[in-house]
């Protein structure tokens, strides 16, 4: 009690200390059965002082829907993603749900709120979604009213319902003053903002360290001015955040018992800060996900992760192994699922993963994917295949813009003419116009970038034979490209099928290269009895620039893309940005290979590859810049 007790013994009082402590670390390490390490417990990363802007506090109150059903709501926010508990069935859910964010100046500032109809056994239907820019309640007043956002339809962008929510933010200055209060409330069992020299004995004592069973005295007296043995927590909090500074008393984490590092004060406030989950009485969110889709699937699903029939992870060959490929969005700098039907990963992981299934290929089955591939193509052409576009967007709901596409969904006439859809003018800005030094991404696509061919190899792409030589065949002079740079870009089913120049400059020829059509998916490239980019069917075309020499722009085809259709020709000046061609139905993949010392890539998309983690971009955005000139250039939104 904030006063003391005399029936209160000592034991009770730090039972009470260890039971709220298990409470908060319950909250914070949260573990789901078969995640990998970075869908389970996240580890906190260092953040400079510099780059600290603030810790958020995003409340998910609840909605407006047009429907009855039980609802679920999931924040996703960088590489985290948490969810609410669900909801009675009714259209106005309540949640109150609340969760901690860290936010740093450079780092990511979008939290993306999905809401979920949950009445699905094995995955649940999203139904809107809507974004906020917690950096910019940086700059506002705290305020902790409530605010109503749209609910937009991920396919159509129509207003479905309505999400309320609240946020404030407490800046560094702020987050350093309350983090003390945070600890002290743990011996505050009544909660009334008052500490007893017992009480505040018992925190101290927890902490295990001389320095701190030496100066709870002081510290307690320093406090109690008037000296009737009660201190506030306010009081209490100003002196031991001093305390802390000066002399840290606080070595380990009270709620995970993790080591802090007392030389870096800022990280160790940080973590423990988002550590303390303090009794609000509202309901936290469940961690540990990488992708909403991931946090919205039902009990079927988190049976067969359970028993490791699936996984979610990104790193090191999880293209080849997990059941599920996460990417992260470049322009939010958030993990996403890419959609794929289960079915198929089975296929392709029973094909491409063992001898047995390539000794298969080598058996015939080349055949039956050139002779499948031929027919599926002649298939989408026809008028009936139109009847496919409706379930096609709607398996890709939330991956498919149509308010970019240039045409409305009656000018397509067969499903083909819908795969190698245009996009309106200005849908995709192109980085840097102006500067030829400056080269772009090819492709929407899943980009994978190499400063060297061998790192492409150590961390992607594992077929044993891979070689520039063999990429770009023998009727391309392939020396000035041996130790050159490598960028990788995989166009899935559901992305815009036309690529576009990464450079300007003239085309100096086309080279076919005839081949086999294998799957361009991770679970092929990461396989090592495969030689995917290497086989394939593709045409390689050389462009002559003046900032980066020549560039080899290789386009691949893949199972059930057939036709690779250029629109340009030889001698054809082109300016980066400039469309080059499209793939007919199905997945595919452009390799561009620069110069050795030619190109200086994006760190960010260098750092993603060396996690052998994709990185989801879209045509235009900014590639990297060529070695004579390094001057930053300022991305184009």
């Amino acid at each position: 009690m904030g006063n003391g007790s005399s029936t209160e013994t000592k034991e009770s009082r730090r039972s009470k200390m260890r039971q709220k402590l298990q409470n908060l670390g319950s909250r914070r390490s949260l573990r789901r059965p078969g995640s990998g390490s970075v869908s389970g417990l996240v580890t906190q990363k260092s953040v400079s002082a510099e780059d600290f802007a603030g810790i958020a506090l995003l409340k998910l109150i609840g909605a407006e829907m047009k429907f009855k059903d039980k609802w679920l709501a999931c924040v996703s926010f960088g590489e985290q993603t948490f969810r609410s508990e669900i909801s009675d069935s009714t259209d106005k859910p309540i949640w109150n749900s609340e969760k901690k964010l860290l936010l740093e100046k450079n780092g990511p500032s979008l939290a993306r709120i999905s809401v979920f109809e949950t009445n699905r056994l094995l995955k649940n239907n999203i139904i809107g979604y809507c974004e906020l820019d917690l950096l910019e309640f940086v700059v506002q007043e705290p305020d902790s009213t409530c605010k109503s956002f749209d609910l937009l339809d991920p396919a159509s962008s129509n207003v479905v319902g309505s999400m309320f929510v609240s946020c404030s933010v407490e800046d560094p200055v702020e987050t350093e003053t309350c983090f003390a209060k945070r600890i002290l409330s743990i011996v505050d069992y009544d909660e009334d903002g008052h500490l007893s020299f017992s009480e505040f004995s018992d925190l101290m004592n927890a902490f295990g360290n001389l320095v701190a069973a030496n100066k709870k005295e002081e510290l307690f007296k320093a406090a109690d001015l008037n000296g009737d043995g009660v201190v506030t927590i306010d009081e209490l909090a100003a002196l031991l955040a001093v305390q802390q500074e000066q002399e840290p008393i606080i070595n380990s984490c009270p709620v995970c018992g993790e080591a802090l590092q007392l030389s870096d004060k800022l990280n160790s406030m940080i973590h423990m800060t988002l550590c303390f989950e303090e009794g609000t009485g509202n309901q936290k969110m469940t961690g540990g996900f990488l992708t909403d889709r991931q946090a919205s699937y039902g009990w079927m699903f988190k049976l067969s992760e359970w028993t490791h029939l699936s996984t979610y992870d990104v790193g090191l060959n999880t293209g080849s192994s997990a059941s599920h490929i996460v990417v992260i969005d470049r322009k939010t700098k958030r993990l996403v699922e890419e959609l794929i039907d289960s079915k198929i990963v089975m296929s392709m992981r029973a094909i491409y993963q063992s001898k047995i299934g390539l000794r298969l290929m080598d058996q015939g089955a080349k055949e039956i994917l050139q002779n499948l591939s031929e027919k599926q193509g002649k298939k989408m052409n026809t008028v009936e295949s139109a009847q496919n576009i409706p379930s096609f967007l709607e398996f890709f709901k939330d991956q498919i813009n149509m308010a970019e596409v240039k045409y409305p969904l009656d000018h397509f006439k067969t499903f083909n003419e819908f795969f190698i859809r245009e996009l309106k003018p200005g849908a995709r800005p192109i980085a840097c116009m102006d500067r030829d030094d400056v080269a772009v991404s090819a492709a929407d696509c899943r980009l994978m970038a190499f400063q060297s061919v061998d790192d492409s190899t150590r961390f992607w792409i594992k077929g044993r034979k891979f070689s520039i030589q063999g990429l770009l065949g023998k009727d391309v002079h392939s020396d000035a490209f041996l130790d050159g740079s490598l960028v990788i870009f995989r166009l899935a089913p559901q992305d815009y099928h036309r690529f576009h120049s990464p450079v300007s400059g003239v085309i100096e020829k086309f080279v076919d290269v005839p081949g086999s059509l294998y799957t361009v998916n991770p679970i092929a490239v990461n396989s090592k009895y495969c030689n995917v980019f290497t086989e394939n069917k593709r045409t390689v075309v050389i462009i002559s620039t003046k900032d980066f020499g020549k560039v080899a722009f290789v386009a691949i085809g893949a199972t059930m893309v057939g036709s690779i259709t250029f629109v340009r020709k030889e001698g054809d000046h082109v300016k980066k940005g400039d469309e080059l061609g499209y793939f007919s139905f199905g997945g595919s993949t452009v390799i561009c290979v620069f110069e050795k010392d030619s190109i200086k890539i994006d760190e960010d998309l260098l750092a993603n590859s060396g996690r052998s983690l994709e990185t989801l971009v879209t045509v235009g955005m900014q590639l990297g810049v060529s070695f004579p000139k390094l001057e930053n250039c300022v991305l184009e939104p």
